[in-house]
């Protein structure tokens, strides 16, 4: 067995994505010991964004949203993920043909 290399300290974020994305981790890191975590209250960066829709879409969305007692955009996000899960998985369909 290779004795692994030490991982280097970094000083910022972008330099440690830098490295390893030029670096081999198995070099560095005994995968084969690695246990899976579970991270609860991690929750995904987001972005702020402007969106412009009809009025009578914002309506409908809210109606929908009050109906299923959520707020409407955390409903717009779901609809949006759902509708890009099923775009996705379209078009790998088609290119894995």
């Amino acid at each position: 067995m290779n004795k692994l290399k030490n991982v280097p300290t970094f000083k910022t974020e972008e330099e440690e994505r830098e490295f390893w994305s030029t670096h081999d981790s198995t070099e560095y890191i005994e995968w084969s010991k690695g246990q899976s975590a579970i991270f609860p209250k991690l929750k995904p960066t987001t972005k702020t964004i402007s969106l412009r829709i009809p009025e009578y879409m914002l309506e409908e969305l809210r109606t929908i949203a009050n109906k299923r007692d959520v707020p409407y955009q955390s409903l717009m996000k779901i609809f949006l993920k759902e509708r890009i899960d099923q775009e996705l998985e379209t078009v790998n369909n088609v290119s894995s043909k």
